[in-house]
């Protein structure tokens, strides 16, 4: 699997899981239709666990333009192959919110509620005060990014030599940490705008809502869309500054 392929491929399963359990909860008739924001949040942390899961040996797992970004300006990422993984994201985030209305697609026939589907595509905030919005943005991929470019590996000694340090390796529980972050953001940041906190998980299945011929959708909110995609971008770059500036690169 190449990087490209990667970043594509996990950014498809964070929203086809992500956007998933948006669907089960706010959709009519489904089996976990009502079953509340803890189950939304769970959702998504296992969706960051699965993505990153299944990519991280290939691209690193970034599938957010934000960490993208934030790794760039902390020097950890180069400069040159931000577009190219920015646009794998885009792309398997539009793929991932595809795959959710053919999965959900009686559902939202059923469904008559267009913010209620929608929200199976993209964030809006429950009380629309742009100002407050973007800071909520900001904070929440703050918080993201900033505990991305803190997760270490474990090392140890080797012997005497100081220059001899071993790393102990997690395997595929290595992503457990980072989807323990995304889980408490959604909890206890998350009740103002949804926490998109990733630029292409908003904006890809944003394009997917207005394009996808869904009954009775309504609006794709276009007059908010910059919102979470400015704001985590704003948010990955402040985090990758504090961090040089707290702990260095």
């Amino acid at each position: 699997m190449t990087p490209w392929i990667a970043e594509l491929f996990g950014t498809m399963l964070l929203v086809l899981l992500g956007n998933g359990v948006v669907a089960n909860v706010v959709l009519k008739d489904t089996k976990g239709s009502a079953g509340g924001w803890i189950v939304i949040s769970a959702g998504w942390g296992v969706a960051v666990y699965v993505a990153v899961m299944c990519t991280a040996e290939y691209s690193g797992a970034h599938l957010n333009p934000a960490v993208t970004v934030g790794l760039v300006a902390a020097g950890h990422f180069p400069a040159a192959e931000m577009p190219s993984y920015i646009a794998a994201q885009m792309i398997g985030a539009m793929i991932g919110a595809g795959l959710v209305y053919l999965t959900y697609a009686k559902h939202y026939d059923v469904t008559d509620d267009a913010g209620a589907k929608l929200a199976t595509f993209s964030t809006t905030p429950n009380i629309r005060s742009l100002p407050n919005n973007f800071f909520s943005e900001v904070i929440g991929t703050f918080v993201l990014v900033f505990a991305a470019l803190s997760i270490t590996d474990g090392n140890f000694q080797l012997g005497a030599d100081p220059e001899a340090v071993g790393k102990v390796g997690l395997g595929s529980v290595g992503a457990l940490p980072i989807s323990l972050v995304v889980f408490g953001i959604g909890l206890s940041l998350g009740g103002t705008t949804g926490y998109a906190i990733n630029p292409a998980r908003d904006l890809g299945p944003r394009i997917m809502h207005q394009l996808l011929p869904i009954r009775g959708k309504g609006s794709s909110d276009w007059s908010y869309a910059w919102v979470p995609v400015i704001g985590p971008l704003v948010g990955g770059l402040l985090a990758a500054w504090i961090h040089l500036s707290l702990v260095g690169g």
